[in-house]
């Protein structure tokens, strides 16, 4: 039996997932979770990257445990955030994540140096505030120090790959969430790195997805008892998730829900123009140089942040607090996501919305309190129940998944006929059916591991077990549980 090896680490964990063939069929066995967390350090919010580290290795343990060796490892992780390391390849500075406070008025310093309709133009990525350009302009200001002694930039992935193996590769789909690739020429644009005042040595040759990295070494080798090689997925957790999308034609949207809600189509060719611009869509380099042309939305991220704070738990101090009034107070009791969806059902006819696009919702002290606050400024009912609160947010995010269909098709000119959601936000049915009612639209869910299984794909073409990525969709299609929901 040969086995694949997906890690896969999310905002809040990461998953060791073994994938097989069985006549054809994909099988999926999870060996290994642990826990991803943010930390204070040095003045900023940083990933455990220690942690994080320790997590990898103990999967890779697991595997051994159950004798089940995989011929071959790939780690796919969020986007934008990086390590920088010096001539020895050492880390330089710590791996500040991406909804730190640090890029505030961060924008100005790179319009400063080149207009927000040039650079769209070059690389054909959404503005965001977090975008590694922006991080990059930040720490010039706050720590110069640190991009003088830096000799290379590796996304997180890139990172945890140069430590199995000792080799280092920047991977195409995550390099292109930096803000810093030309979207046409598909590779580091220098010309802007220039501009900007980022060392060119910092960025070396783009790898695709399938690329061998090498194996593991030695030492790592001996740690967890057994030799492997790694081979780049896409490293973009979403590029991976697309690539499970088991879509059977062109007229699909794509729906990767998670913390991120990731909506949008495969292009052949970037769309930069103005008014793609104006509309915030972003061109992500994918696997075969596939373009994810989409938008990011909030996301289950405003859920995930409500259940914290519902259960008395912050995200970053783990502290209890509570800057907002309900019906209940913090740690009354604990709620489960089912609660939280049943609690939502129960108050159907709340009507007020806000939009989850806005950037008050990205690291909010309190996303209760804010979104209440946001209720207010507008003249809403301002939401006082959690299954009021619930609602509101059910009702923001599928109105921005219509809006963002609506905007779409005005700049591909197609018209979309079906949503293929997949990833975890997929098992929330109630968020389906919403989906459905409000876009008018069938939505096809699962499957549930969409990143993961798209990371396998990757691996499993480089090992021969499909000839291409349309026999790989053909196995998906075959091998999971894929749910149809119709408008109501």
């Amino acid at each position: 039996m040969r086995y694949y090896l997906a890690i896969d680490i999310g905002a809040s964990s990461g998953r060791h997932i073994l994938g097989h063939l069985e006549k054809g069929r994909m099988v999926l066995e999870e060996v290994y979770r642990f826990e991803n967390r943010q930390i204070r350090k040095n003045g900023h919010d940083c990933w455990d990257m220690d942690n994080l580290w320790q997590g990898i290795l103990g999967g890779l343990k697991a595997c051994k445990a159950l004798g089940k060796v995989p011929t071959t490892v790939g780690i796919d992780t969020w986007a934008v955030d990086f390590v920088l390391l010096d001539k020895d390849g050492a880390p330089v500075g710590d791996a500040v994540a991406y909804r730190d406070s640090r890029t505030e008025g961060a924008e100005k310093l790179v319009e400063a140096k080149i207009s927000p309709a040039e650079l769209y133009t070059r690389t054909g990525i959404q503005k965001q505030n977090f975008n590694t350009i922006y991080q990059l302009a930040a720490l010039q200001k706050e720590h110069p120090e640190q991009m003088e002694a830096a000799h290379s930039l590796l996304m997180i992935p890139d990172y945890f790959h140069y430590r199995l193996t000792g080799v280092q590769k920047q991977e195409y789909t995550n390099a292109t969430s930096t803000g810093l690739v030309n979207a046409a020429r598909k590779t580091w644009d220098r010309e802007l790195l220039d501009l900007l005042g980022l060392p060119r040595r910092l960025f070396g040759p783009l790898s695709m997805p399938g690329t061998v990295v090498g194996p593991l070494k030695p030492e790592i080798a001996a740690e967890v008892g057994f030799q492997t090689t790694v081979v780049l997925p896409a490293t973009h957790d979403t590029g991976s998730a697309f690539l499970a999308v088991p879509a059977e034609d062109d007229r699909a949207v794509y729906l990767s829900s998670g913390t991120w809600s990731l909506l949008g189509v495969e292009n052949e060719v970037p769309i930069t123009t103005e008014e793609s611009r104006k509309q915030n869509f972003t061109n992500e380099g994918g696997a075969w140089y596939r373009y994810r042309y989409l938008k990011n939305i909030m996301g289950l991220w405003m859920i995930q942040s409500i259940r914290r704070e519902l259960n008395g738990v912050d995200y970053v101090t783990g502290k209890a607090r509570a800057d907002w009034k309900l019906d209940v107070q913090p740690g009354e009791k604990q709620w489960s996501f089912p609660d939280l969806i049943a609690a939502a059902e129960s108050a159907a006819d709340f009507p007020s919305v806000v939009n989850a696009n806005d950037d008050a919702f990205l690291a909010p002290v309190s996303m209760i309190a804010v979104i209440q606050a946001t209720c207010a400024t507008a003249g809403q009912p301002v939401p006082r129940t959690v299954g009021q609160l619930m609602q509101c947010v059910y009702r923001s995010l599928t109105l921005c998944y219509k809006n963002a269909i609506t905007e779409l098709s005005q700049l591909t000119g197609k018209n979309y006929t079906t949503i293929h959601i997949v990833g975890g936000g997929c098992q929330d049915n109630y968020l389906n059916r919403m989906t459905a009612a409000i876009c008018r639209l069938p939505v096809w869910a699962g499957p549930v591991e969409g990143t993961a299984i798209g990371n396998l794909v990757i691996q499993m073409i480089h090992g021969g077990e499909f000839a291409d990525l349309a026999a790989a969709r053909k196995s998906i299609r075959e091998s999971f549980d894929i749910k149809e929901v119709l408008p109501q």
